[in-house]
């Protein structure tokens, strides 16, 4: 009878037990979204980290405008167009500064951050942002949100709180950078006031589970403010983060930065459209562009983006109009570097999207024709590993951009006339004969002799 009796005892008891696993098996899958990670100070994990972020060697960035990429101008206005972005072959979206704008002394500039740790209502809320990120993810593609460390608006809760995280002149003035009289410069010597950024930024990473930073500025801040940050931000478990300094000095690659920011490829460029300067400017830049780099770290090149847009105009305004941009944009996907693509390019946008970016939308039925030529070019970026992480030599000449680029025995040729105009090129000896197949159309192409391009013309062979 005792036997009997404790058998029905243990009986209840393991269903109570099963009960109690079952609900918490439940709680835990209908909490997964905001799991607690021990080290996130409290604040939860959203999502899953994702775990398809590609090699920095691999990267195609395209960067977002919200005020510019839609009708709406906001979060849900770029997940409508995520398809878009993907089919264009890119992997990774960069958004613009996505925090509230100062109102004091304001331009009304995204790069005027009044919260680093809210979103603008004028692009949605946190939970706009998580879908996009998921959206994003769920079609392999990384986020990476646009930070500025550099400064903060005059309205910033630290002013009134922390002035001491302030640059201040000699009277105790809180003073602007570099002329920027919408923004107040942080003080990197004071300790409180780093890690305080540096909490904030991986905020974003547990609450939105982005993907990254493009660090705007990112030469001001002391290199060793920007170490400390990238330390402690790879220390954040399941997640590989990639970082890009738009900035130009060595100091970010050691700081630990995946790129620095192409500014001199750009001027140079548009130096030998505009100025006739020679093409060969372009392999002393892939030697200087690259001091002080370590292992896979790259440069991200571009032929627009928010600022130049603006300033200096759209790529086929810059560079010779639709086919002379399209000639431009085959060196920068090709030669060196990571391409980055700003919101409009592709499809030829004739005209500026103008700072404050909040009157002129971009016209997405434009120059279809210019769409495909840019899927193209990308597409064979991506499905071709020599193009991405091949060894590079360059046959340049003062017109021509020629080059190889050559990994486990594949190779492809890129020739690019760079000027209006038809050019001789003479084909090197190392390149000449019949094992050549066009990388858009498998046709044969036999090499040899003098080859006459026409104005702003191109052509990719592979072997």
């Amino acid at each position: 009878m005792f036997n009997i009796l404790h058998q029905k005892e243990m009986g209840i008891l393991n269903q109570k037990k099963n009960i109690v696993l079952l609900v918490g098996f439940i709680t835990l899958v209908c909490l997964e979204p905001f799991y607690v990670n021990a080290q996130t100070s409290g604040t939860p994990q959203y999502g899953k980290p994702y775990k398809g972020v590609p090699d920095k060697r691999d990267v195609t960035i395209y960067q977002v405008n919200m005020r510019t990429f839609s009708k709406e101008g906001n979060f849900k206005g770029v997940i409508a167009r995520l398809d878009s972005i993907k089919a264009l072959g890119a992997n990774v979206v960069y958004l613009l500064p996505i925090h509230p704008v100062g109102i004091l002394k304001t331009a009304n500039s995204p790069y005027c951050v009044k919260d680093y740790e809210a979103i603008n209502t004028e692009f949605g809320t946190l939970n706009d942002l998580r879908e996009l990120v998921d959206r994003a993810h769920q079609k392999k593609m990384a986020v990476l949100l646009d930070w500025v460390g550099n400064h903060t608006s005059w309205d910033h809760a630290w002013i009134s709180a922390h002035k001491d995280w302030y640059t201040q002149d000699s009277t105790g003035k809180i003073i602007s950078p570099m002329g920027w009289n919408d923004v107040a410069q942080l003080n990197f010597n004071n300790q409180n006031m780093r890690q305080a950024m540096i909490s904030a930024m991986k905020y974003w990473v547990y609450a939105a589970n982005i993907d990254g930073f493009r660090c705007d500025y990112a030469d001001g801040p002391p290199a060793d403010f920007w170490k400390q940050t990238i330390d402690t931000l790879k220390r954040i478990p399941a997640h590989h983060l990639l970082m890009l300094a738009e900035g130009k000095r060595a100091a970010n690659y050691q700081a630990g930065f995946d790129y620095n920011f192409g500014f001199t490829f750009f001027e140079s460029l548009e130096r030998i459209y505009k100025r006739g300067r020679s093409v060969k400017v372009i392999d002393s830049l892939n030697i200087k562009n690259y001091e002080g780099v370590t292992g896979d770290q790259q440069i991200v090149r571009y032929l627009t983006n928010h600022d130049v847009n603006g300033s200096n105009g759209s790529a086929v305004e810059i560079f010779g109009g639709q086919q002379g941009s399209m000639a431009a944009f085959v060196v920068v996907a090709y030669m060196k570097g990571v391409p980055m693509v700003y919101n409009g390019q592709e499809v030829g946008l004739p005209y500026r999207l103008v700072f404050p970016f909040t009157s002129t939308k971009v016209d997405w039925t434009l120059n279809p024709g210019v769409t495909a030529e840019y899927k193209k070019i990308i597409a064979f970026r991506n499905a071709n590993p020599a193009i991405r992480r091949g060894k590079l030599t360059s046959y340049t000449t003062a017109d021509i951009c020629a080059f190889t680029k050559e990994e486990s025995g594949k190779k492809v040729l890129v020739i690019s006339n760079l000027r209006n105009k038809n050019i001789a090129f003479d084909i090197p000896a190392a390149v000449v004969g019949n094992g050549w197949k066009d990388a858009f159309t498998n046709a044969k192409t036999q090499l040899k002799g003098t080859l006459q391009m026409q104005p702003y013309s191109y052509i990719v062979l592979k072997n």
